[in-house]
């Protein structure tokens, strides 16, 4: 039998195919987050041994937990203003909110005189379909009475809250009914609506407003887009984007390509020092004939709500109305821990198409980066006294040549100051305590009711001022010891219109509330009256 000579190209051939297979798996994985283990990271050696050592002889009992979330949070606080640490039980309210739903009852409720009174019962929900009427006091869930909700520090949301097709018994007081009224309620899913108010303005103009980029936000953009453009027949669109703090890039970018009917135009580009530079740019499927389009903002407008403002500018594709916008260009990712909880780190910035980065600086610390809207007001700027300072090293360029500036958020087309008199105590104190009083005005005063439409009402519906300011006075002085200066004369009317506004929302819908309230609404008005000119860009840039 031969003797088999070894082959010395076998385990070259083997290292050869190791080698390049680790080098594959390299480049793909170059953009998934980078995540060291057992004891090559030095650093956070120091850090797990510090806590193992107090655990282990530390002269008192040390919650480890509580000193794992400090550290984390001391770690953190070295970077940005927006990389944060989710604990376990926040990070489900925030998805919530984010995705777009959440399991429950489907009722919207006020807690009134210590009680849980439901505002609305959502419209096919489950709560809707069982019966439950705005109004009712929920006095009792399975066999636990809820009255006392301050008192006694229950937490409404969580008893009415639960695993889809699971029940739940509540037992409600209607006004008017002498006995109590028991309910067996199906949960499900519910839907969180990120448009607020979709109608339109006047014949030509549709208006759109939407509270957080979540990941239902285009859908219902989509949807508010074919009930009051193509059907409606409008051809202009107000965005307002005010007080949105943002969310999903995407769904930003998917409602900008709804404006812009060419493909392949840059929207944003995100780019950092671990990510490379991603451009997200128009789809050219553009459903809707829009002419004329401008986007509401002031200083609550962040991030996914200064991409679609800035991309708009930056394209001369329309106008932006209101105030300096808040200033976040950072992007987070998200990463799950092994104990439910979340990282969210930043891992790039974004640029509007010009180039332009409009993250705020947070050199001075985070302090100083929480407390800049104080800043713009003690200086001016909310108010119109003062010009909104911009670095003229940062300045950028629009299609047509129109100058913008980097650095410090979107600086609107046209400036509407705010309404520092709004800011009254008085006023305040007796607006806060309209929403529970509207339950006894609508028990008071059933011929609201009548009102078929929402366009009858603010025809046919004015309030007394006079009538109900003496309620609004005596509640008002339940709950503020120190008592209640006068009203000046000059909030009187918006305090009625306030009023309306909250009862149009009671009895209609949300989007009653802004069809009433926009009426006198400065940045509407001006937005209404820039889009009746020749050419609504010049004007508001002029």
């Amino acid at each position: 039998m031969a003797k088999t000579t070894p082959n010395i190209w076998t385990p070259l051939l083997f290292a050869a195919t190791l080698a390049i297979g680790l080098f594959i798996g390299f480049r793909l994985q170059s953009n998934a987050p980078l995540i060291m283990s057992g004891t090559e990271s030095t650093s956070g050696g120091r850090v797990e041994e510090l806590l193992r050592f107090i655990e282990a002889r530390y002269v008192d009992d040390a919650d480890s937990e509580n000193l794992h979330e400090v550290a984390i949070r001391a770690v953190l606080n070295e970077l940005d203003p927006h990389s944060s640490y989710i604990p376990a039980d926040e990070l489900l309210a925030l998805t919530e909110s984010m995705e777009g739903n959440f399991e429950g009852i489907g009722i919207e409720f006020l807690v009134v005189d210590d009680t849980i009174t439901v505002v609305s019962a959502l419209s096919g929900g489950p709560s809707a379909n069982a019966g439950v009427q705005p109004g009712d006091q929920v006095i009792m869930v399975e066999d636990s009475v809820v009255t006392g909700v301050e008192k006694f520090g229950i937490d409404p949301a969580s008893l009415m809250r639960g695993a889809s097709d699971s029940d739940v018994n509540i037992t409600v007081r209607r006004p008017g009914e002498k006995e109590t009224i028991g309910f067996t309620i199906t949960r499900a899913p519910i839907p969180v609506f990120s448009v607020d108010a979709a109608y339109n303005l006047n014949e030509n103009t549709s208006y759109v407003k939407i509270n957080r980029f979540s990941a239902t936000t285009y859908d219902e953009f989509v949807k508010a887009l074919e009930v009051n453009m193509e059907k409606g027949g409008t051809r202009n669109l107000v965005i307002d984007l005010r007080d949105n703090p943002g969310g999903y890039l995407q769904q930003a970018t998917k409602i900008l390509s709804q404006l812009f009917p060419q493909k392949g135009q840059l929207l944003v580009y995100t780019e950092g020092r671990n990510s490379r530079r991603v451009e997200y740019k128009t789809n050219g499927r553009a459903f809707y004939n829009i002419q004329n389009v401008a986007v509401l903002i002031d200083e609550g407008s962040a991030s996914a709500s200064e991409i679609v403002a800035g991309a708009v500018q930056d394209r001369d594709r329309g106008i932006v109305v209101g105030r300096r916008s808040f200033g976040k260009g950072l992007v987070q990712e998200q990463y799950p821990l092994s104990d439910g909880s979340a990282l969210r780190l930043t891992v790039a910035r974004y640029y509007t198409p010009s180039g332009r980065s409009i993250q705020r600086s947070y050199e001075d610390g985070e302090d100083a980066y929480r407390n800049d809207l104080g800043r713009r007001y003690n200086s001016g700027e909310l108010t119109g006294g003062t010009e909104a300072v911009q670095d003229s090293a940062n300045v950028y360029y629009t299609n047509s040549g129109h100058a913008v500036f980097g650095g410090g958020g979107i600086t609107p087309d046209y400036f509407v100051p705010i309404d520092t008199s709004l800011n009254n105590q008085t006023f305040l104190r007796l607006r806060q305590q309209i929403p529970a009083y509207l339950f006894t005005y609508i028990r008071q005063h059933p011929e609201v009711k009548n009102y078929q439409t929402i366009k009858d009402y603010l025809t046919n519906f004015e309030v007394n001022l006079d009538d109900i300011l003496p309620e609004l006075t005596r509640r008002t002085l339940e709950v503020y010891e120190d008592g209640l200066g006068q009203l000046p004369a000059r909030l009187r009317p918006e305090l009625a219109l306030f009023f309306r506004a909250r009862l149009a929302r009671q009895l209609f819908d949300n989007s009653a509330f802004f069809q009433v309230i926009n009426e006198e609404d400065p940045i509407v008005l001006e937005v209404l009256r820039l889009m009746q000119a020749a050419d609504p860009m010049a004007a508001a840039r002029k």
